[in-house]
């Protein structure tokens, strides 16, 4: 028995859309920003607006800050550790934040060849994706479930410009962090699951497969920013009760 949360990336995860979801199915999204606001980051303001993809109304966020156009201090993986033991956030929250970012980091480690404090964040060390990120975790702490689970994730196709230059799809964060995980096959030429998504699956995910045994209680939708061909691109969240 207990409170199941279920997250079903029939589009893919990013970490804005599963954060825009946990707020759709529930969370608070004033009290996130307020105690996203004790981190020491650069100033930034969190955009909430409503969308509908393809016919599924969603919730969107968007990180706007005033470095925008001049670009994102990067940083290394023991910076980010540091500021979140520092941090004046719930426990829980903190913790389920510390668990994404060593899965991220621990897979840009072997990537790169390198010890994971070495590892330097690009993407996932910018503003937004901390954002994203310990959001994600205030807005789990709030919906408290006592178990989490996930349908496989499609995780895209093609190319894609990053730091180091241009990458295959999945991008290799993404594919080592889905290394040991069910993942869905797809012909979209796009980036369906980011290496944020892949994170804060793959460190938080308990059970993989369908929807479990559950009475629903809540569903949340999270829009992602590309409209996608054949299908909405949006990240359901289901919470119900066992």
């Amino acid at each position: 028995m207990g409170k199941i949360l279920h997250f079903d990336p029939f589009s893919g995860i990013a970490g804005d859309m599963a954060l825009a979801a946990l707020v759709d199915a529930g969370a608070d999204p004033l009290l996130i920003e307020q105690q996203l606001q004790t981190l020491p980051l650069e100033p930034f303001q969190l955009q909430w607006t409503h969308t509908v993809k393809k016919g599924i109304s969603a919730r969107a966020v968007r990180i706007i800050t005033e470095s925008e156009q001049t670009g994102h201090p990067h940083r290394r993986y023991r910076e980010i550790v540091d500021m979140l033991k520092s941090a004046d956030l719930p426990e829980k929250a903190v913790l389920w934040s510390l668990q994404i970012f060593k899965r991220i980091g621990q897979a840009e480690a072997r990537i790169h060849g390198i010890a994971l404090d070495e590892v330097h964040f690009h993407e996932v060390g910018a503003i937004d994706s901390i954002v994203d990120i310990v959001g994600t975790a205030l807005a789990l702490d709030q919906l408290n479930p006592d178990r989490i689970s996930s349908s496989p994730s499609p995780l895209g196709n093609g190319e894609a410009a990053m730091a180091h230059g241009v990458y295959p799809l999945p991008a290799p964060a993404t594919l080592e962090l889905m290394k040991g995980y069910p993942i869905r096959s797809t012909s979209l030429p796009f980036e369906l699951t980011t290496p944020t998504g892949a994170g804060i699956l793959t460190a938080l995910t308990e059970q993989w497969g369908p929807v479990p045994d559950m009475t629903v209680e809540r569903i949340g939708y999270g829009a992602g920013m590309r409209d996608l061909p054949d299908r909405p691109n949006v990240l359901r969240v289901i919470l119900g009760n066992r």
